[in-house]
């Protein structure tokens, strides 16, 4: 397993990331917990949850509780006011059994929280950064024109966006542009979700990018292990394939 930073956090996360949204829907928790446990031993240490899929959380917060000091936890919330930001962050907390969340993201469908602006929502967050109860602060967005705004503030340490094959050139330079600014860049989505069946394809292709960490989701072993097999085995990223991919972008196109 390869690991990088983060962007200018000091983060330092397995190039693959583990989206925990599917461990709501196994069976048991210890289901969850077997294979989280795989994951991590795979060398997975970065998860990814939401407050939106408590289950998710509480499952998760359930499967590391006894390795909490070795992976990086990020989750999420849509609260859209003060309030709300610190009620779901006192309940991610205790759904996921520990005293602080390395990386909190806010997700906003229609505007960028700035820096003392009336919503007080990046403030809010500023304030649990330096009580210690949140390490660093991301953007999720919907759309490229949202990230670019989000990196426009230079308020936010990793910016989460949906970028695949099949994603459109701007949202390739703002990958590149995080880069250049130090900005963490978390790909969801990178199967497009589910539109993409070449998982060798999805995933050289976004092994160009070294400043990109996929977040898979993943709910079965045998996703896990697909995952983990092109991690130690990555794809040859040549002309064949380029073309490959270019094939494959004019099929959906």
């Amino acid at each position: 397993m390869e690991y990088i930073a983060l962007g200018r956090s000091n983060l330092l996360v397995s190039r693959t990331a583990f989206g925990a949204y599917g461990l709501q829907q196994l069976d048991s928790d210890e289901a969850a917990a077997i294979l989280v446990q795989k994951a991590y031993d795979g060398g997975i240490n970065f998860f990814d949850t939401a407050r939106s899929k408590s289950g998710s959380e509480t499952r998760l917060g359930y499967a590391i509780h006894t390795i909490r000091q070795n992976v990086i936890l990020a989750s999420k919330t849509t609260a859209t006011t003060p309030a709300q930001i610190r009620l779901d962050i006192e309940e991610s907390l205790t759904a996921l059994q520990t005293d602080y969340i390395d990386l909190y993201q806010i997700e906003q469908n229609t505007f960028v929280p700035r820096q003392d602006s009336a919503d007080d929502i990046y403030n809010t967050l500023s304030t649990l950064k330096k009580s210690g109860k949140i390490r660093h602060i991301g953007f999720i967005a919907d759309t490229a024109e949202q990230a670019e705004e989000a990196l426009e503030t230079n308020l936010y340490e990793t910016i989460q966006m949906p970028f695949n094959m099949l994603s459109a050139d701007l949202s390739a330079k703002i990958v590149k542009r995080c880069a250049l600014h130090d900005i963490g860049f978390i790909a969801m989505q990178p199967l497009c979700g589910g539109v993409i069946r070449n998982i060798p394809l999805a995933y050289g292709f976004l092994r160009q990018y070294e400043n990109i960490v996929p977040l898979w989701g993943i709910r079965t072993e045998e996703e896990l292990h697909q995952i983990l097999y092109f991690e130690a085995h990555p794809p040859v990223v040549d002309d064949k394939f380029m073309q490959e991919a270019a094939l494959a972008r004019s099929f959906f196109s």
